[in-house]
């Protein structure tokens, strides 16, 4: 066999290896959505039996008709059918008017759709039995669902002149989730460390020009790197560089050559036990952000290592609103609910260099760092923003939303914590005072409209997708199946929301679903071919129903559909077409 045919094979093996990865994964997710949808089917057809309302029929046929669509692209062939099943069974409520709904109800067969349902959603609930107990065996043969280093998402620095061995271990890695970064010499080593917060790092002692031994120093010197796990990776089997190197304050020591799974093992080893540790140390044990403790010490190196490589970095202090009220009105246990649910909203919406700190009761501290005052603005309102939207904690069936006001101080050279601290919060008892539920700068309290303009102008020249469907899970799978190319993915989970995006952005295509609440994709088409502000801009729009009638499908294309895909369908398949319809090479 040539070596072309062999790389293509490895490629081959590669990619295939990518896409089991990712489907593993959307099963997992999967069939922990599958258990909220169950719940929501037998509570709605609890409430349908008892007294009939048109929404809910059209809730319950939404999210068979999803299930219909989306469990079979997982492997779960068995709960698609029973959802086809369903979608029969009430495949007469698409036909309903909500005008006329007392008539409709009285001559339709709603008891034997629910008799129907009763016997499919049985046989679901011991088809959700078996997909949790699959899922189960498999971590516990493989922690990681196929993951070596388990379901830890960690950054790690490889450091190595050996260019081949660096690639190899690059695509294992990653391949078992790792975020990787390469570096061939020491000096390349230190630039990375200085622009990255890495969880780890391999060194390899013998390169050129500089010796591995060179990058203990460094580590050793700056008090944000000094604590950082180190595997030396050595050709040397030599007690004295093995001494040498633990003395230095390396963590392991493996010798070349070895097998990848040792090394993954003693990766996953030390990454455990080093969350582990921060987990009891540094972290708040309500919230599980990092608690003041931990910030009064990471945020006297950052300033340190600032001082040697400047940057800017803001603060940002957060107090919820009219929080004593929750506690007053709810109880304490409602209150802990709402500091857990905003914690959580804030740390998904940071980025993994930004530190988030509980600072006591409900004030919480954010470190920014590479952040200017008016990009902190922007960030925080863009959070803020999503916290008015979305509940943060639910307690029998109640939910609760909260909003927060914030101030943003950016330091300047000679500033200590403390000055630091109180400006941001006095700042954001500014904001407190102006009527809450907003950010202010303690220099400059309104440069938004400035930092969207720069926003905008830097997104011209990308391409933008958008993902239109109401199933999370399968926006999921196909985001981390997409998220490999050139391209920026925004998502939406219904129509409405997605004609706001539309009017307010430019995307190059759109992925359409065709069965939606409040405005369903054919809805939603229609009005994009007919609106003139929309027109102009050419976007590519590829259409997915769980319809596979000729009639759909023509629909679709007449009313200006680029393409259509009909679900279940090849994960394969759609990234070949969304890369035609956007161009990509």
């Amino acid at each position: 066999m040539s070596y072309t045919n062999l790389e293509g094979l490895k490629d081959s093996k590669s990619e295939s290896d990518r896409d089991a990865r990712i489907l593993r994964q959307g099963r997992k997710l999967f069939i922990r959505e599958f258990e909220k949808q169950l719940k929501q089917l037998n509570s709605l057809l609890d409430t349908i039996q008892m007294a009939a309302a048109a929404d809910d029929l059209k809730q319950f046929y939404r999210i068979v008709h999803t299930l219909k669509g989306s469990a079979p692209i997982f492997g779960y062939v068995r709960i698609g059918k029973l959802a086809e099943d369903m979608v029969r069974a009430w495949e007469w409520t698409q036909s309903m008017d909500n005008d006329g709904e007392g008539l409709l109800l009285a001559i339709n067969p709603i008891i034997e759709s629910a008799e129907r349902s009763i016997i499919s959603l049985r046989e679901m609930n011991m088809e959700y039995d078996i997909g949790m107990t699959e899922i189960q065996m498999d971590e516990q043969q493989d922690p990681g669902g196929g993951s070596l280093l388990g379901s830890m998402k960690s950054r790690l620095l490889l450091v190595d002149d050996d260019e081949v061995l660096r690639t190899y271990l690059t695509r294992r890695l990653q391949l078992d989730d790792c975020i990787v970064d390469e570096a061939a010499d020491v000096e390349s080593a230190m630039k990375l460390l200085r622009e990255h917060t890495y969880d780890l790092v391999t060194l390899d002692l013998m390169m050129h020009p500089q010796s591995g031994y060179e990058l203990f120093e460094f580590l050793k010197e700056d008090p944000t790197l000094k604590w950082l796990p180190l595997i030396v990776l050595s050709g040397r089997n030599d007690l004295n560089d093995k001494v040498r190197c633990f003395h230095l304050g390396a963590d392991d020591y493996v010798t070349k050559p070895f097998q990848y799974e040792e090394l993954a093992a003693r990766i996953y080893g030390l990454l455990k036990r080093t969350k582990n540790f921060e987990q009891l140390a540094f972290r708040d044990p309500l919230t599980g952000v990092f608690n003041r403790r931990y910030f009064d010490l990471q945020i006297g190196m950052e300033l340190q290592r600032i001082e040697r490589y400047p940057a800017p970095i803001s603060l940002v202090f957060i107090d919820i609103d009219c929080f004593k009220r929750i506690n007053d009105t709810y109880g304490h246990h409602v209150g802990d609910l709402v500091l857990q649910g905003l914690a959580h909203l804030l740390q998904v919406n940071l980025r993994s260099t930004d530190l988030l700190a509980r600072f006591g009761g409900e004030e919480f501290v954010i470190a920014l760092p590479n952040t200017t005052a008016e990009q902190a603005i922007a960030t925080m309102q863009s959070i803020l923003n999503k916290v008015r939207l979305n509940a943060v904690a639910q307690y029998e069936g109640q939910t609760f939303s909260v909003t927060f006001s914030a101030g943003v101080a950016e330091w300047h050279e000679g500033m200590t914590v403390a000055e630091w601290v109180a400006k941001a919060d006095d700042a954001m008892y500014q904001a407190k005072q102006q009527g809450r539920d907003r950010i202010v700068s303690a220099l400059v309290e309104d440069e938004e409209k400035e930092l969207r303009k720069l926003a905008a102008s830097s997104q011209i020249d990308k391409k933008n997708l958008l993902i239109v469907d109401d199933d999370p899970i399968l926006r999921a799978i196909l985001t981390s199946h997409l998220e490999h190319l050139p391209i920026t993915i925004t998502h939406a989970s219904d129509g409405e929301i997605a004609l706001g995006l539309l009017l307010d952005n430019t995307y190059d295509a759109c992925i359409l679903d065709g069965m939606m609440p409040k405005l369903d994709g054919f809805s939603l088409l229609s009005q994009i071919k007919k609106d003139p502000r929309l027109t102009v801009r050419d976007m590519k729009v590829l259409m997915l129903s769980g319809k596979k009638k000729e009639d759909d499908l023509a629909k679709g294309f007449q009313m200006g559909a680029d393409d259509y895909m009909t679900k279940p369908f090849s994960l394969v398949e759609l990234e070949v077409r969304v890369r035609k319809l956007m161009n990509l090479v």
